[in-house]
């Protein structure tokens, strides 16, 4: 009797909560923004469950210094990431050695995964996240790659879904709430032609500092000129963006520096290992069909 108590309740967990069953998206009841009865299905090859001891090169490439190596003091670093337990993880950490690369000074080492596969307008993107404890950043966002882009398309278009920060090394008063909020904008940018430039974003509290716990965030990139936000299964922010968002963007989970955060003092790498991490639980991907 107990054991087919048991069963009856994990089958349910399942039914009930999207993060095990992965048949859905994460919304909470009367969230899902779905229409005329249409179903999600996951994109495999934009999705990852981090399941495995080894990074699926198929789906993510590690750092890619030919095209981005950092934003001083912070460069990307391959051995940054690793996984273990069903979990990707980023710990930042001092480099042993400053680094002088083009004439730049680089004293961090942060990480930058970029999706192999692109991601295409009316998919939703949506990643469970624990975000770490320093003055580096804590990231989920899309950008399109103008390298492979020809003509007026020879532009910039990124969705930064969640950037945060631990630590906040700065006194001015609009970061205050970097580690306490979802922090969503749309960017247009290096344009051509007669297209506007220009960013639209949107902020949503959290409950806690942004390390405290995992929180699923999200965002349906709908249609060219809508994009909503969602935060652990609920709508918080619907945005138009200031140019068409119609570009093939690929994924990004970053660990990296601000300009405008600075290095604190002691060098803001005291902390523990899990201090320094940046836990992804899984990232996935879906569409409408």
């Amino acid at each position: 009797m107990k054991a087919s108590i048991l069963i009856f309740l994990v089958v349910q967990v399942a039914v009930l909560s999207p993060i095990f069953a992965q048949n859905s998206p994460f919304f909470n009841e009367g969230q899902d923004p779905s229409e005329n009865g249409r179903k999600w299905k996951l994109v495999k090859k934009l999705s990852d469950e981090f399941d495995v001891e080894k990074l699926d090169e198929a789906k993510w490439m590690n750092t890619n210094p030919k095209y981005w190596i950092g934003r001083p003091p912070g460069i990307f670093k391959k051995d940054v990431v690793s996984l273990s337990d069903g979990k990707l993880m980023m710990t930042n950490y001092l480099l042993p050695e400053k680094e002088i690369v083009k004439g730049k000074e680089f004293t961090h080492a942060g990480a930058q995964l970029t999706s192999v596969n692109v991601a295409q307008v009316g998919q939703y993107f949506e990643c469970r996240m624990k975000a770490n404890k320093t003055f580096m950043s804590s990231t989920f966002w899309l950008i399109s790659d103008p390298r492979k882009l020809e003509g007026c398309d020879k532009r910039v278009t990124e969705l930064d879904i969640q950037e945060s920060v631990g630590e906040i090394s700065t006194d001015d008063s609009w970061a205050q709430k970097f580690n306490k909020t979802m922090n969503s904008n749309t960017h247009s940018r290096n344009v051509n032609c007669e297209i506007p430039v220009g960013t639209i974003g949107g902020k949503a509290p959290i409950e806690g500092k942004v390390y405290d716990d995992y929180h699923v965030f999200g965002a349906w990139w709908k249609s060219p000129t809508e994009i909503l936000f969602f935060l652990d299964g609920n709508l918080v922010n619907t945005v138009k963006p200031v140019a068409e968002f119609s570009l093939p963007m690929y994924i990004k989970l970053v660990t990296e520096t601000y300009n405008w955060n600075p290095v604190p003092e002691d060098g803001g790498m005291t902390g523990s290992i899990e201090d320094r991490t940046t836990y992804y639980d899984w990232v996935r991907t879906w569409k409408l069909k």
